[in-house]
């Protein structure tokens, strides 16, 4: 094989992507190397831009991964050369910190993130620890597949641990990258579901997702429908926008919750209203591989499939710059 492979890099932060020529990289002990065919372009891609959380550059971007095995270090024991595999967010853990010991792996407290603690996967190759790695079903093809490893595992993980049963309300706010996914998953999981979107553009295709109902939030207060509704036994943000999270929050019903995935404000939300109906708001954080199959093989048991856009890796840095206009998400094709 060539000693060498094309990759894009962030080397200064906040400049654009650098399109590169690096060393293929070697696996060392408990790593897999794998050769990537296809990743996805995501919002958490700026972190490497920005090197932000601590990502020291060069790094090369990239957590929505999937490809097959083609290498293994010594000690490997859960994977083989020719496995169809995908990495996602969460790169790895410890399995000896006090979260870890209680099987909560995902606030393990040295975890390890793809594409800000070692390099991602805008790149022919990389090389990631074995259980970072998830298993690809034989069914989704490659660019179908890498956006459930983090849009995805996102949406579905956040809904399955809700307190939401079979027939409740749930609302999705943002149908965007992952909101789309969120209204798909909910859907299948058999949710009353109501997409919620500034305007009425994506009323279409919210329906053709699985949606039962549509509200424009621009066009009257989602509150007080999703109230006259019933209530919302969850509502899952997807916007990042603080005041709306703050209005949507009255839409729930006692008991409700308020799921929120993004943001860097805070939430306008007092006390008395959170303790008067026993509310509450959380966050939630995408998952580990074991997550991502999840998240995979429910795709495939209910024909879910994320609506993307493909682009050759050559065109990374504008696939990026351009993410907010593409059509729910974008996926780099390596050939």
């Amino acid at each position: 094989m060539a000693e060498t492979m094309r990759a894009w890099q962030a080397q200064t932060p906040g400049a654009p992507f650098v399109f590169t020529e690096l060393p293929v990289p070697e696996p060392k002990p408990n790593q897999v190397r794998i050769k990537v065919h296809a990743c996805g372009v995501c919002g958490g891609d700026a972190i490497a831009r920005h090197g932000l959380m601590g990502t020291r550059l060069p790094r090369v971007p990239g957590h929505e991964i999937a490809g097959v095995v083609d290498a293994v270090g010594e000690a490997v024991t859960m994977w083989s050369a020719g496995d169809r595999v995908g990495v996602g967010w969460s790169g790895g853990v410890d399995f000896t910190c006090e979260y870890c010991r209680r099987g909560d792996f995902t606030n393990c407290v040295n975890r390890t993130i793809v594409s800000s603690s070692y390099d991602g996967g805008y790149a022919d190759y990389l090389v990631a620890p074995q259980d970072a790695v998830a298993r690809l079903p034989e069914e989704l093809d490659f660019a179908e597949a890498a956006p459930l490893m983090c849009a995805g595992v996102t949406a579905f993980n956040g809904l399955r641990h809700s307190t939401a049963g079979p027939g409740d309300l749930v609302a999705i706010n943002g149908v965007g990258g992952v909101g789309h996914l969120a209204v798909l998953y909910a859907a299948k999981m058999g949710f009353r579901t109501v997409a919620m979107n500034r305007g009425s553009a994506k009323a279409e295709m919210a329906a053709q997702l699985g949606a039962h109902e549509y509200i424009d939030t621009t066009a009257t207060d989602a509150a007080e429908r999703l109230r006259a509704m019933g209530g919302a036994a969850v509502i899952y943000d997807t916007t990042a926008r603080a005041n709306l999270q703050a209005e949507i929050f009255h839409g729930l019903r006692p008991n409700g919750q308020l799921i929120v995935v993004e943001g860097t404000d805070a939430i306008g939300v007092n006390g008395h209203d959170l303790s008067t109906w026993r509310q509450e708001i959380r966050g939630w954080y995408s998952g580990v591989a074991r997550d991502s199959e999840d998240a995979l093989n429910f795709a495939v048991l209910q024909n879910i499939r994320a609506v993307i856009e493909e682009h050759p890796l050559e065109d990374a840095e504008k696939a990026f710059e351009n993410m907010n206009e593409a059509r729910m998400r974008s996926v780099l094709v390596l050939r």
